[in-house]
């Protein structure tokens, strides 16, 4: 039975997800206009977020850094394209304490220009390279319409910025780091990410070229979810950041960057989430199990605690429910906020030998004898939740997955039931712009795959790109 407090998924999508967000305390409004209050159910998936990525990118040579929140304008203004990208988002500080600043400053919307100034001062030789820095912050866009972890004006998210002695390093790293993102949607977060090259008109402003995870949402609207960007020499010729090379001549830096958002909360959400609630694949759960004992009798209290004991000592992340509240209130409290596994016992299971575990997932039921080892059950269950949460959204995915060969096939794709629509395109912006009229319909992003017919969907001529297509948030 649906929870009553949240709508129906097939009813009305932005309202279940609205509800889904408030049922599962993730995050809730506040009077900062466009800005959350993300609660701590929802600050401790971000917290596994940032465990599971930040292992990784220590594992490949990067460090955390921390720079300033605030951009003087001058410096903004020394990359034309990243200030004409961002200009409409951007927050400007223009009162220090109760005097007028000789200079405004702009709260950052992303940080290229704050690195650049830094390496500027503290790279001299090849010997320096490559800096591989990374920031764990906040930052701040002024967006006109917002939604929780979808689309705030404050949000959380890590930024990598790195720099290096050649163009072929930084092209390494800069598909490299699109790849992780990808193992840590398909392993971690159990979403079939697609990645391909952004098209001229949707890379980051300022890039030579941008790579991009594209997810499925449920209702076959596509989200960005983690892009990688090639910057080249762009922003080291700006800012002037040189180093000496192995020739001994001054040379330019080549720079990337890369990040990823709170977003993915959002993702997860709208990949997962069903009519009772959250729905956690069981690599990013805060919680993995939910031991709830049913009465007070000691048997049942003792058990509870012994297997709670065996599952955290190898590292699976269980807790007891012992609170004063009813076994289906906490059966439906366990549910909304996404608990992967739950394990019920009660004095009548113990009088056959039994304990009942049932998965969030499927809402699937069974009987396991106290006396089978426990942990190794728990263990091989939840490795098996989180395969077939990855198979059921790839499979949605596929679902909603089409080809279109001319404007009036895609057109009655979008009107039908939006999804990723595989269509080949021509190059020429225009004919990007012209299918953009349809429903907002954007480029998701350029994959390496044979063209569809060989001719640009829009304008009939010769194709040069097999294009993703479809509706973003």
């Amino acid at each position: 039975m649906a929870n009553k407090s949240i709508t129906s998924r097939d009813l009305d999508f932005a309202k279940w997800y609205t509800d889904v967000v408030r049922a599962a305390k993730l995050a809730d409004y506040t009077s900062v206009k466009g800005c959350i209050a993300i609660e701590p159910n929802g600050y401790a998936i971000w917290e596994r977020m940032q465990y599971e990525l930040d292992k990784k990118f220590k594992e490949l040579g990067h460090v955390n850094v921390q720079m300033p929140l605030l951009i003087p304008e001058n410096l903004l203004n020394k990359e034309k394209e990243l200030v004409a990208g961002f200009a409409p988002e951007l927050a400007w500080v223009t009162i220090g304490g109760r005097k007028e600043l000789e200079e405004r400053h702009c709260i950052r919307a992303t940080s290229e220009t704050l690195f650049c100034d830094y390496y500027k001062t503290h790279v001299r030789t090849y010997r320096d390279l490559p800096m591989l820095y990374n920031q764990w912050c906040n930052v701040l866009r002024w967006e006109k319409e917002t939604r929780p972890f979808l689309r705030s004006r404050e949000f959380l998210w890590q930024e990598g910025h790195t720099v290096h002695a050649s163009e072929e390093d930084a092209i390494k790293e800069t598909y490299q780091m699109a790849e992780v993102y990808k193992w840590f949607h398909h392993e971690i977060l159990a979403i079939p990410s697609i990645i391909g090259l952004k098209t001229e008109k949707e890379k980051f402003a300022g890039a030579e070229f941008t790579i991009t995870n594209e997810d499925m949402m449920y209702n076959g609207v596509c989200l960005q979810d983690g892009t990688s960007h090639y910057f080249g020499q762009k922003f080291s010729k700006a800012y002037d950041v040189k180093f000496t090379n192995k020739d001994n001549k001054l040379e330019h830096v080549y720079q990337t960057s890369w990040g990823i958002a709170t977003r993915m909360i959002a993702a997860l959400i709208m990949v997962h989430a069903d009519d009772d609630g959250l729905v956690l694949p069981p690599r990013i759960a805060p919680r993995q199990v939910v031991i709830i004992p049913i009465g007070d009798d000691k048997k049942v209290l003792d058990l509870a605690n012994t297997i709670n004991t065996k599952l955290n000592k190898k590292n699976i992340i269980s807790y007891i429910d012992n609170s004063d509240k009813s076994p289906g209130f906490k059966f439906a409290e366990a549910e909304v906020n996404g608990i992967p596994l739950r394990i019920e016992i009660g004095s009548r299971d113990l009088d056959n030998n039994e304990l009942t575990v049932a998965r969030r997932d499927t809402k699937e039921k069974s009987k396991v004898n106290v006396k089978e080892d426990i942990v190794k059950y728990v263990s091989k269950m939840l490795d098996t939740i989180q395969k077939d949460m990855y198979e059921r959204a790839l499979k949605r995915r596929e679902e909603l997955t089409f080809t279109a060969k001319d404007l009036k096939e895609m057109e009655n794709i979008l009107n039908t039931q939006p999804g990723f629509i595989h269509a080949d395109w021509c190059g020429d912006s225009d004919c990007e712009l012209k299918i953009k009229e349809i429903k907002g319909c954007k480029s998701r992003c350029i994959v390496d795959e044979p063209l569809v017919t060989g001719k640009c969907v829009c304008c009939g001529k010769k194709a040069k790109h097999h294009v993703i297509w479809g509706l973003q948030y």
